[in-house]
């Protein structure tokens, strides 16, 4: 998730564990610190812009080394507060905001390498997009009501936690009932079957469907408020030709293995070949595309790349909002 949302989630995680123990800005200002540390591996540069993405998320999202630091951490803040009586409570606090961190980014569609260091598989359940407002708003409400203080203080913090958390159960089963729509509406068996909410809501889903013979992905949109009725996919080329040349590239395998298959290859007409992660994104913007072979020539084989180049790119803001808008209430149109 967002910055702010994991610094809300990690105030709120602080403020429920230490309550009136000490003072409530200390716990949130502490589970905030705690709640946005996993993500200052953003700053590593692992040398190319592939590496960054698929090594983000990976070491400092990792339960097991979380749970490794949460004692010495919190053991310093009890030190650094004056509160040692307080250090068993500190370090439960600071495990809950560490751990809280990966676990909600879990539930994007990212990758979070959660096993860590006895697996590096990216794991993620991608039922609420990485900004959400109606999941943040109300940890910010609950903590900044608390922090006024006042008799109901921790009632409020942990109604927001409970509404947050609430909000994530809903996500999920949300995208379970888009797939099982989805699986009705392709009346065909697909290889693998991805749906992810739309930005900022859970209304608007997208569906990727690859197909059994890997070939080609059909990408759809599924609206909670449409009528009963399937719903409309578009096939797409996945650039099966360009894989055998690309199959031993440690680039291009890296992002494949990373996107769980849901990537494509294509040819550019200026002779790049690109690997697009279709998880995040739709046609024909993608967040994340690298620029891992070159092919002047189509008669010829593409030449692997090395190190890849990003190629991403995103949608106009405004119109992709207006056509997000639209779609949600109901009009079965392709984006723009």
């Amino acid at each position: 998730m967002d910055s702010l949302s994991q610094i809300a989630l990690g105030a709120a995680v602080g403020v429920a564990v230490l309550g009136r123990r000490t003072a409530l800005w200390k716990a949130a200002l502490w589970g905030a610190v705690c709640g946005t540390l996993p993500d200052l591996d953003a700053f590593i540069d692992h040398g190319d812009p592939l590496s960054n993405m698929v090594l983000h998320r990976g070491n400092s999202h990792a339960l097991f080394w979380l749970s490794l630091l949460a004692p010495p951490l919190g053991l310093a803040i009890a030190a650094l507060q004056r509160e040692w009586g307080l250090r068993g409570r500190w370090m439960l606090a600071v495990w809950l905001a560490l751990i809280t961190h990966p676990l909600l980014d879990w539930m994007t569609v990212y990758g979070t390498q959660l096993l860590r260091p006895f697996s590096s598989e990216p794991l993620g359940l991608g039922s609420i997009f990485i900004i959400d407002p109606l999941y943040t708003l109300p940890l910010l409400i609950g903590t900044g009501v608390a922090l006024r203080g006042g008799p109901r203080a921790l009632r409020w913090n942990a109604a927001g936690l409970l509404l947050s958390c609430a909000y994530l159960a809903w996500s999920a089963l949300a995208q379970q009932w888009v797939l099982e729509r989805a699986r009705a509406s392709l009346g065909e068996p697909a290889q693998r079957l991805l749906a992810t909410p739309t930005p900022f809501n859970t209304l608007l889903w997208r569906i990727v469907a690859l197909a059994p013979d890997g070939r080609s992905y059909q990408e759809g949109f599924h609206s909670l408020l449409d009528p009963p009725g399937p719903i409309r996919f578009q096939r797409h080329e996945r650039g099966a030709a360009l894989e055998p040349a690309l199959r031993e590239h440690a680039p291009a395998a890296a992002l494949a293995r990373f996107t769980g298959g849901f990537y494509k290859l294509e040819r550019r007409t200026d002779g790049a070949v690109l690997i697009t992660d279709l998880r995040m994104g739709f046609e024909p913007h993608y967040s994340f595309a690298f620029v891992v072979a070159r092919q002047p020539d189509p008669a010829t084989a593409p030449q692997p790349l090395a190190p890849p180049q990003a190629a991403g790119t995103r949608p106009p803001l405004g119109p992709a909002l207006d056509w997000l808008w639209r779609r949600l209430r109901g009009p079965q149109a392709p984006p723009t």
